[in-house]
């Protein structure tokens, strides 16, 4: 038999119900409290100390074995460049070969084409003003060079301070010393001047209104002429020791060390925001309380990066690192809009 129960009773059940139903969908609802500065309750915390190491900045490029490559000669300073007429030699220079100076401030400054290598072509006009470090002649390596190739991030990584690079061919000798030539930067088209033409004869006619007699020159020159140089993009071009074996088109990895720091203060890559030499880092303290700290990068080599300011040694860092937050896009109408577009 089922007991019935009195309508109050009922009533205050159902009242009692809803409430603990609202209360729980309250609970659900509101976000939980969190301490600023404090990661969430049972977040795995994972933190690094800063160490101290010797640090290399290594870039690593793919390239191959070249016979004969070009590559740039810049200018030692500013100034105006004039150009000497160079005559194609006659075997490959055993000396290194003057073919222009840079005028500055009454001195002249020698631009040679190393030993080894023969002039390919000018480029920039005779007597133009150029800047320091700025490719003002081609040349040509006779021979074998291993070049690799390099886009515009890479250059700005490697720049013209190359420590050392280590070359490795695929399936072959190595890791040996490389030596570079020339400059990395993408070169223009060289030109080669055409020798001056002879002049006519002042010398009689050979009758009223007939043309000046022109002498005969020297016989013309059986030397091959040198061929201006094509255009290059930006590229590493080096030299393998005499006794390295090296077969044309062979695959080769060069590996750029641009710059070296000796007990460096380091830390883990995945502990720092930023880059371009600024960074954000957690510092964390023994309670726990997080404090992100501008941190200013140097050198890495891909796991740790150098801390050249911002931190002592003694903290102990959260990783990984501090969130960044997003780029805002530019809103019509704002300062970034100059049209005022809605």
């Amino acid at each position: 038999m089922r007991r019935r129960l009195p309508k109050g009773s009922l009533l205050r059940s159902c009242v009692l119900v809803l409430l603990v139903a609202a209360g729980a969908a309250c609970s659900e609802s509101d976000p939980e409290a969190r301490t600023p500065g404090l990661a969430a309750r049972g977040t795995a915390m994972t933190t690094a100390k800063p160490a101290r190491q010797d640090l290399d900045n290594r870039v690593s490029l793919a390239g191959k074995v070249t016979m004969n490559p070009v590559f740039g000669v810049v200018a030692p300073v500013a100034g105006q460049i004039r150009y000497r007429d160079v005559e194609p030699p006659e075997s490959t220079p055993t000396k290194a070969t003057r073919v222009a100076s840079i005028w500055a401030k009454g001195r002249s400054h020698r631009i040679d084409v190393p030993a080894g290598a023969v002039f390919a072509g000018r480029l920039v006009d005779d007597r133009s003003n150029v800047a320091a470090g700025m490719p003002v002649v081609s040349a040509k390596r006779i021979g074998y060079g291993l070049v690799a190739e390099i886009d515009g991030a890479q250059a700005y990584q490697i720049s013209d301070s190359l420590a050392t690079v280590q070359a490795q061919i695929k399936n072959g000798p190595g890791p040996f010393a490389c030596k570079v030539l020339g400059t990395i930067a993408a070169l223009p088209a060289g030109t080669i001047p055409d020798p001056p033409a002879p002049e006519p004869s002042t010398g009689p006619s050979a009758g009223p209104g007939a043309p000046p007699v022109v002498p005969v020159g020297p016989p013309p020159d059986p030397r091959q002429p040198v061929q201006p140089s094509e255009p290059t993009g930006m590229r590493v071009v080096c030299t393998a020791p005499s006794n390295v074996k090296l077969i044309n088109g062979a695959t080769a990895t060069l590996e750029v060390v641009t710059a070296r720091a000796r007990n460096a203060l380091v830390l883990p890559v995945e502990a720092v925001a930023g880059g371009q030499g600024r960074g954000k880092v957690d510092v964390v303290g023994p309670d726990g309380n997080r404090e992100t700290r501008d941190v200013v990068l140097g050198l890495s080599d891909g796991k740790v990066v150098q801390i050249t300011s911002g931190l002592t040694g003694d903290e102990t860092v959260a990783v990984p690192g501090p969130d960044l937050p997003p780029a805002k896009p530019a809103q019509p109408g704002g300062p970034a809009d100059p049209m005022g577009g809605k």
